[in-house]
Formats: C-alpha cells, structure tokens, sequence
C-alpha cells in the first residue's frame, strides 16, 4: 500500500477548511499567474532597504525623501513598506505620498505587512487578520495591486507541528481574501522563514487554496536550504512581484553572493511579467550600496 505523501496528507487536513474555496466550488490550488508577450522586467526599491534612515532619528529619512532618492536613481517603482508610516496611517499622508510618486514618475507598485497568520483562532489571531485586513486597504489607496504578506512561524506554546501550523495559515488568508478581491490588491506571500521556509512548505499552502487573489512574493535570498536555487526553480511560476537580495544565508550560517544572473533566468524560464525590487540587507552603506547594485541589476534585466 502506497502512503500518501506529505503534500497531499496536508491537503486532506484542510478539506474541511478548504471544501468551499474562495466563492464556492472546490478547491484546486491558486492560479499560475497567466503570461503573455514574454518576459519583461521593471526595476524598484523597497522602503526596507533604506530602514537604516526610515527608521533612525539621528538619520531621519521620510518617504518623501525616499520617493525623491528612488527618482533620482530613475527606478520604475517603489514598494512602501507599511513599518515606516507614521502612526496613526492617514489618508491625506498617502494620498500626498502617491500624487509626489506620480509627478516623479513612479508607481508605487506594492506594500508589505509583518503580520503573523500561524496563530490558533482567538484574540491575536484576529488583531493579525483586521491589521492585514486595513493593509489591503491602504495599498488600494496607494493604487498598488498586490501586498507583501508573511505567514509566520510556529508558536512555542502550545506546540504544534507545521501541518497545523500551515492550516492556520490558510484559515487567515480565507478571511483575508474576500477583502483582497473587493479591493482588487493581489495578496503576495512571502517564502519568508516559518512554515515557508521550504518550497514544499510555501507550495502546501498555495495548493490548498483557489483564487486568482493569492500568489507569492519571490525572495531570491529567503530560502536557507541546501539547495535554495532549486527551491527558487520550484516556485517561481507562483511570482507575481520579488524581492532580490544580494545575499543567501546557508543552514550552517554563511553568506555568499546571490547569482543574480541564475536568478533572473529562471525568472525569464517562467515568462515573469513584473518588478525585480531589491530588499538590500548587506554591511555596506545603503547610500553607497543601492544605486550601484540597482544600475547593476538593471544592466543585467536588459541583457539577452
């Protein structure tokens, strides 16, 4: 007798959450964004890469000198990153921030959350889902079609193992997704440690639910595994929007150098259609690092 393998032991364990699917029917995994015309790439930067001045009284930066550094570097686009908003978000600031974007040519062509979604159902699970909820919303008002979202990792208490933690994940985004395709923002996923880590984990969960709402943000450094470029290979057809790094993190530790040009062919394998935004995390100083590596990966997105 053959055993099923994990993957499809998962997707049993969510069928009584996932018989409906998002608007009915059943079930069949989210869907492989369509391409057409072949591949083609926009270059931007995400507010995370420039946190050191986002984020640091001493080197104050808002997102109206960040906007004015990415149109000096003549990017495509921005992701504004939802940490470096001021508190309470307003309307007005956003609408200021996206009128400034447009008259410097640039779309702001995402946002990010840091929410946790493997929570069991209660108090804290519902205060990550209203955050994640108000997000969606926020990227509508910027006029981006897609947000960065996390699924999280396992709690320590109680202990549970990552097939429940996974289900978790999937309950949230059910009641996430509604409001995503209300507001027409695509939720991107993000293979961001947790129980994502690997491609089998990110998979289980895009698998386990059908909507053309849920895809995933490609991170070319998140995966630490030992083989990361495979599990990269794995998912990228999933690729709505990336992240690209300039360093991979091995199991034992180590950095070494991201092989960009591997990653942008399997990229143009995949037919992607879509921003490369660099998430820079490097020692060097982000206003010496970032133009360079973004002329860099421009030269390289333009090459044959």
């Amino acid at each position: 007798m053959q055993l099923p393998s994990r993957r499809e032991a998962l997707r049993a364990s969510m069928a009584g959450v996932m018989s409906m699917g998002v608007g009915g029917g059943t079930a069949s995994g989210s869907e492989i964004p369509a391409r057409a015309g072949g591949p083609r790439f926009k270059i931007g930067n995400c507010g995370y890469s420039y946190r050191k001045y986002l984020q640091d009284r001493n080197q104050p930066m808002t997102y109206a000198g960040f906007l004015e550094a990415s149109a000096q570097m003549d990017l495509d686009g921005v992701e504004l990153t939802s940490y470096y908003f001021p508190s309470p978000v307003k309307l007005a600031d956003i609408h200021r921030l996206t009128r400034q974007a447009f008259l410097l040519g640039l779309e702001v062509c995402g946002t990010a959350v840091g929410n946790n979604f493997c929570l069991p159902p209660g108090e804290e699970r519902a205060r990550q889902i209203a955050q994640v909820r108000q997000w969606i919303g926020y990227a509508a008002d910027m006029g981006a079609r897609q947000i960065r979202i996390f699924a999280g990792g396992l709690p320590r208490e109680p202990r549970v193992d990552e097939d429940t933690g996974r289900r978790w994940v999937v309950e949230c985004l059910q009641e996430c997704l509604p409001t995503a395709e209300e507001r027409g923002v695509i939720l991107a996923l993000e293979n961001h440690g947790g129980v994502v880590a690997t491609a089998d984990g990110m998979l289980a969960i895009l698998e386990a639910i059908r909507s053309e709402w849920l895809a995933m943000k490609w991170d070319c450094g998140n995966f630490r595994t030992a083989d990361p470029y495979a599990d990269l290979m794995r998912t990228v057809s999933y690729a709505v929007t990336t992240h690209i790094k300039t360093e991979l993190t091995a199991p034992d530790g180590k950095k070494r150098p991201v092989d960009l040009d591997r990653v942008l062919g399997m990229l143009r394998h995949a037919g992607y259609r879509g921003y490369l935004i660099l998430e820079y995390e490097a020692e060097e100083e982000p206003k010496v690092a970032v133009p360079r590596i973004l002329a860099d990966l421009r030269r390289r997105a333009a090459s044959a």
